[in-house]
């Protein structure tokens, strides 16, 4: 194995490729060319696919795009190119001079000196037409070819930036990153909407199950924080989590994202709130920030009057029955359509882990919800109870002592008051573009009765 100076030695004795006699020219992605400052002749490559074509007498316009950016770059070419090949959708590569544009809709243009069609793409067989703004129903009909069509690729830029703000918060917060598994013996949640994982009738197993014990697809990585939390006083995981829901409703998927965190020596909700109110707060300013045009796009086609803006907190107690959907998007409208916290939840309502605020009669655990604007419930979180009794008194009343008894020895060795939430990615994705299904937000949705590709 490589010691860590022999790795870099060897890091450092790697060479490129040798250099071409020719200065070939530099390739640049369209969002690099559209930014480029001093657009002066220099010549480049870029590759993509033809988003228009428009003929003149003497002139070709193309517009390509690569995925990079929302608006596409002008190609100019001259006439003789055969625009037979360059169709709406077909792969080309340019060569040409990069220079400044003269219309008025763009700064720069490639000047095309040489265009190679890549692939044919027959506009007619075509499911998405040029100049046709196809609803977000008709794109899901091809989860293949969607993510060519221009508000998907605006979709999946937000998620991609704001996947990355999300990490850069956590990091930049001091929390470790914890790959938690995806295969598990635990159901978090409590509610039996698992999916079992077995092995295929191909694998001839000597014993009777796989793993020796029934295992799942997980539900929440939050146990497996907790586990860590002994360990490191923050940490956060990022993944797939799975529920096998009966729905086709616009809020649900079988498959879905989720981002957790665990904090150790956490003590208060209030200090849980600041956290998850600075994960929503700044993941959102970054996404705003770096995809402008992205956002816009979805507020003016998709959910017009739809504004993100810097909210305030209002806090509600409530004790009863639980919340329904109907019941979270009232109270976030009667608080003025803001982000709304909800705490102290009846305990009757909550899984084993939260901790008891021991407030009888109304006895509740010290939970929090987020609720969001269009969305609802988008935060879901507590302060763990961390006392071995307390908690050993709850296993015992739901019959799970034996299957949880890892659970209890963490609060036997070195146990501190923790606390953690999660957070569905989609809905928060749904919640700052506006958009009212969650199966438009994810780039292959998975709910019943449907697992296309």
């Amino acid at each position: 194995m490589f010691g860590a100076r022999c790795l870099l030695r060897a890091l450092r004795s790697c060479s490129s490729a040798p250099c071409p006699r020719h200065k070939p020219s530099a390739k640049l992605s369209v969002r690099d060319a559209l930014g480029a400052q001093n657009a002066s002749g220099e010549r480049v490559k870029v590759q993509g696919w033809i988003r228009s074509v428009r003929s003149q007498k003497e002139v070709l316009f193309l517009h390509v795009n690569d995925g990079s950016s929302l608006e596409s770059l002008q190609v100019v070419a001259d006439s003789s190119f055969d625009s037979r090949e360059l169709a709406f959708g077909s792969s080309v590569e340019v060569q040409g001079q990069l220079v400044k544009s003269l219309s008025k809709r763009q700064n720069v243009e490639l000047k095309a000196e040489k265009i190679e069609v890549v692939g044919n793409c027959d506009a007619k067989a075509f499911p998405f037409k040029y100049k046709e703004r196809h609803p977000l129903e008709y794109l899901r009909q091809y989860p293949h070819l969607r993510c060519r069509t221009n508000v998907q690729g605006s979709i999946l830029r937000v998620r991609s930036e704001a996947t990355a703000a999300i990490h850069s918060f956590f990091k930049d917060s001091g929390f470790v990153h914890i790959h938690t598994p995806v295969i598990t013996s635990n159901d978090c949640e409590g509610a039996g909407e698992l999916f079992q994982v077995k092995p295929s009738s191909k694998i001839k197993v000597p014993e009777e199950n796989f793993f020796s014990v029934p295992v799942f697809l997980t539900v929440s990585g939050q146990l497996h924080l907790e586990v860590m939390s002994g360990a490191f006083t923050q940490v956060f995981t990022f993944g797939p989590t799975f529920r096998a829901e009966n729905s086709q409703s616009r809020r649900h998927l079988a498959e879905f994202y989720m981002v957790e965190a665990e904090i150790s020596f956490l003590e208060s909700l209030q200090d849980l709130m600041q956290v998850m109110e600075g994960l929503f707060k700044t993941t959102t300013m970054t996404v705003l920030s770096n995809c402008p045009e992205d956002v816009e796009l979805c507020h003016k086609f998709i959910a017009p009057g739809q504004k993100i803006r810097t909210y305030a907190k209002k806090q509600l107690s409530n004790w009863g029955a639980d919340l329904h959907t109907e019941h979270e998007k009232y109270l976030v409208k009667h608080c003025g359509d803001i982000p709304v916290f909800v705490i102290n939840y009846p305990l009757a309502l909550k899984p084993f882990y939260m901790r008891d605020n021991e407030d009888s009669p109304q006895h509740t655990v010290a939970a929090v919800d987020l609720l969001v604007p269009g969305v609802g419930e988008l935060f879901g979180g507590s302060l763990r109870e961390e006392r071995y009794h307390f908690l050993e008194q709850r296993l015992a009343r739901s019959g799970l002592t034996e299957a949880y008894q890892w659970y209890l020895d963490l609060r036997r060795f070195g146990s501190v008051p923790h606390g953690g939430f999660g957070m569905g990615f989609e809905r928060y994705l749904q919640c700052i573009l506006g958009i009212d299904n969650i199966k438009d937000v994810i780039p292959f949705p998975r709910f019943t009765h449907s697992c296309l590709l």
